[in-house]
């Protein structure tokens, strides 16, 4: 069996993404929590993971015979091995895809600092940083940028490029950012926070995640900037 090691469901965006992938796929896997809130947190440095995985952190996939980290690394062993791979048929896209994971992967800093995935949250920011608001307008144009090329080639769809594909899974947990934080975007990224919020393996996602004991978190969403409450 394919084992699936996540963080918790309400907080770690980067689980959330590698367990879209391969619910999207069609791949038969379990998955195990590991409580992400002790020490070593944010470090890569917590005993339990590091003792199933070196890179110290989730999300991993166990597999019979190696262990593939890091939620590039899944989605590329779900192109290659997995189920149905969540790849444009259109080569254009595919490369702008990958682009897109790309900065996702490696960008967008001040976003994921200042507003942490927080499902429980509901609430509307202000006080936030000129660096966060940059990453607002960045992502708002690639969503725009990808919805416009998708039209050009005549790919049909609410998805970021029509048909649902890797993208959506790797910006899925920023759709559940602007959401918890009304956060200020275009009405066609507002069509695309809905549109993957209502997704239904989101949703079960999201059910499992009001199921964990409510607990403080230390990358829970709780400041002072913020004005709201926890639902």
């Amino acid at each position: 069996m394919n084992l699936l090691y996540i963080g918790n469901r309400n907080y770690s965006s980067w689980s959330l993404r590698a367990w879209l992938v391969l619910r999207w796929s069609r791949v038969d896997f379990a998955e195990r929590l590991i409580d992400l809130d002790q020490p070593g947190y944010g470090e890569g440095q917590i005993a339990d993971i590091i003792a199933l995985c070196p890179s110290g952190k989730v999300p991993f996939l166990q597999l019979a015979d190696q262990t593939v980290w890091d939620t590039i690394g899944i989605a590329q062993w779900s192109v290659d091995d997995g189920g149905e791979p969540l790849l444009p048929r259109n080569a254009h896209l595919r490369h702008l895809m990958w682009s897109a994971i790309g900065e996702m992967h490696a960008g967008f800093a001040a976003l994921r600092s200042e507003f942490p995935m927080n499902l429980h949250r509901r609430c509307v920011a202000s006080g936030y940083s000129d660096e966060a608001a940059r990453d607002i307008q960045r992502i708002d144009a690639l969503w725009q940028h990808m919805r416009a090329q998708a039209q050009q080639h005549g790919v049909v769809g609410d998805y970021l490029l029509g048909e649902r594909s890797l993208a959506d899974a790797f910006f899925l947990p920023v759709a559940t950012r602007l959401h918890s934080y009304s956060l200020p975007t275009s009405p066609v990224a507002q069509r695309l926070v809905a549109h993957l919020l209502s997704d239904a393996d989101f949703l079960h996602w999201k059910a499992q995640a009001r199921l964990e004991p409510k607990q403080h978190f230390s990358r829970g969403g709780i400041d002072g900037r913020f004005l709201g409450t926890d639902l």
